[in-house]
Order: C-alpha cells, then structure tokens, then sequence
C-alpha cells in the first residue's frame, strides 16, 4: 500500500471512530421517520376525513374555535393539507406547542395534543439533536455528518479496484464465502452502492442547519447568477394598526387570493408570523405533505395588501431546489419508488460503522497471534574419534 493510500486508510478508519456512532443513530431514526406519514395515515383515524363537495372553513373561524379552547394561546399557523384531511391549527400555550386537528367542512374539533408528545416527534428529535440539548446536538449532528461524507469519499477510493480483472468481483457480495469474506464485501460493496445517495442525503440534511449549505447549493443551480428579487424581505405596517379592526378577517382574504391564483394547490400553510411588523406567509403546495414546487405570499397581516407573491414557474432553479429540499432528503421526490431508496440506503449507512468496525476488529485481532517459534535443526550429534 502506497504512503497516500496508508494515509487514507488512516483517516476513513479514525473519522469512523469518531462518528460511528452518531452515523448509526442519526441513520436509524431517518429510516424509522422515512415512512411516517403513511404509518401515521394507517393508524391515526383524525388525519384523514371523508372529501365533500363544499368548501372549507375559513381559516378565521379555525383561529377562533382554537382560541375558545385554549384562550391564552397564541396561534402560529394554520395549515389546510387537502380535500381528505384534517385542518390543524398550531398554536402556543404556556411554553407548549398544541396541534389542535379539525374536520375542515364543519369545524369539528377531532383532536388536540401536544405537538412534541406524539412517537415520530421523538424520532425527529433524536435524528436532529441526538439526546442532547437543541444547539449542543444540532453541532454534534452536522459535524458528524460531515465527517461521514469526507469518510464515504475516502472509502470509494480505497474500495476502487485498481486491475479491470477485479471490478467484476468487487461488485458482487460473496455470501458463500466464510462470514469474514462477506463482512468484508458488506462493508465494501454496499458501502459502495450507496455512496452517491447517501452524499445527496447529507447534503439535504446539512442544508437544514448550516445555511452557508443551503446558499451554496443555491448559488451552484443558479450557476452563481444572484436573483434579488427572491432574497427581499416584506414587512406589515404595524403603525396602521388602528386602522384596521378587522385585521383578524385578513388571513380569510389571504386564503381566498391564494385559492384564485394557485387553484392547483390542495395545501395551504399560512404563517402570522411572531413580530409586530413580521407579514402574514401564505405557501401553497400542488401535492399534500410535499413541499416542491411551491406557490409563495406575503400580505400586510393588518390591510390585507398583496406584499408579493412569487409563482415556482417564476422561481429561478436554485430557489426551486431548496424548495425541494424536504422531499429530496426524504426521497419523496421520487415517489414511493424514491422514499425505498431512501429507506434502504439509509439502512444499509447504519451498518457501516458496525461492519468497518469488525473489519478491524478482526484485522487487530490477527496482529496480535504470536507467530509460530521457528524450530532450530538438532545438533549434529559429535562426531567420537
């Protein structure tokens, strides 16, 4: 082995120390959230409701059916995910987030809970912060994604095989061979197989925490042309205040434009946004659950004003790919065929820091076999005179 490849050797084997077992973790969990909206549609009966051929509820009367039940909340948005499901209102109330689910043709509150408290909440927290307080587990989380890039990289080239002679094996797991053998070509093969999706998977997912991430991808899609009109900011006009004592009816005026100029949208987020002179965010999204290919609002939260409305077929390609961030990180994007993938490529990166760890494991333990004492010949018995 060359100096440059012992080198290698050295760093994919230490990183995976290191990151082992934050990989393993943070690879579990996205396999088990993978699929949570279709174990969730299967087991929890207030996701869906039966469609109607009669218009929601406006999104007003959702706010006041949730703040007669919790009258000390504070709603931070309403989201209308299509013609078979539940309304949910989300609001905070004394340090809690509540998720109240309403039948959004009569109104009828179907569920409340508190929105951390349900099974793939925890999963999602554990994925994110791993068991450790929010900021300390958000940096664990990115740097050992990080390092699990930089050791995905490194084990392609130490995997390349050099002779075309053995490319052909080195594609192939040899489940026939002694358990070592296949080890080996699990850690190896598989390891390479995935690479490339796993890659794409942590770049999605670094992209939700390191926004130098997100803005690079950003910039690469826009081949690094700057687009000002997507990066302005819009703010309500918090003096006029008093002028409007009507403003609790503008998110009915939002939901009635967004409905006219993106009819193809089945779900609808509207977002009041926290600060006095924050607007009123409205996204609309053609498919329920995804969230690619999106319509976006801006209206003054106390006139009602149209601030800017951004159509995708307007967007310019970096913006539609972050867009697309979600449902890529997911799979989603490709369908169920695509979630699969995801699922398994997942599965198969929780294996590799337990399979690489084997490997040297095994190696170390070879090293270590005292070698067999070289036997001297017998003397030659002395020759007597």
């Amino acid at each position: 082995m060359t100096a440059t490849k012992s080198a290698i050797l050295f760093a994919h084997r230490w990183l995976g120390f290191i990151s082992g077992l934050v990989v393993f973790v943070i690879s579990v969990t996205g396999c088990i959230y993978c699929f949570q909206d279709e174990i969730q549609d299967a087991m929890i009966s207030y996701r869906k409701v039966e469609a109607q051929a009669k218009p929601f509820v406006l999104p007003s009367e959702f706010e006041r059916l949730s703040l007669e039940k919790y009258p000390e909340g504070k709603i931070t948005s309403v989201i209308y995910y299509g013609a078979d499901r539940s309304v949910m209102v989300r609001l905070s109330v004394k340090k809690k987030v509540m998720a109240l689910f309403f039948n959004p043709y009569s109104g009828k509150l179907l569920h409340a809970e508190v929105f951390k408290s349900s099974f793939f909440a925890f999963i999602k927290n554990v994925h994110l912060y791993l068991f450790l307080p929010r900021e300390i587990g958000k940096v664990v989380n990115y740097v050992s994604v990080i390092v699990f890039v930089i050791i995905m990289i490194t084990g392609l080239v130490l995997w390349w095989p050099k002779r075309k002679s053995d490319r052909k094996r080195s594609f192939t797991i040899k489940w026939g061979a002694k358990w070592k053998r296949v080890n080996y070509d699990l850690h190896n093969v598989l390891g390479f197989y995935v690479t490339s999706i796993v890659i794409i998977i942590a770049l999605t997912g670094l992209s939700f925490s390191l926004p130098w991430v997100s803005k690079g991808l950003y910039s690469i899609a826009n081949l690094g042309r700057s687009f000002p009109a997507e990066k302005k900011k819009f703010t309500s006009d918090s003096t006029a205040i008093a002028s409007y004592p009507e403003a609790h009816l503008v998110i009915d005026r939002a939901y009635a434009m967004a409905r006219k100029k993106s009819p193809q949208a089945n779900y609808l987020l509207f977002i009041p946004g926290a600060k006095k002179s924050s607007p009123l965010s409205v996204t609309a999204y053609p498919q329920s659950l995804h969230f690619s290919y999106q319509d976006n609002y801006a209206f003054d939260k106390y006139s009602g004003k149209l601030l800017n409305f951004l159509p995708n077929e307007k967007k310019s390609a970096g913006m539609k790919l972050n867009n697309m961030n979600y449902d890529i990180h997911t799979g989603q994007v490709a369908g169920l065929l695509g979630k699969i993938i995801a699922f398994l490529s997942s599965l198969v990166s929780a294996t590799l820091p337990v399979t690489g760890l084997i490997l040297y494991l095994g190696k170390k333990k070879k090293t270590k076999k005292k070698p067999k004492p070289i036997l001297k010949p017998k003397a030659e018995k002395a020759l007597s005179f």
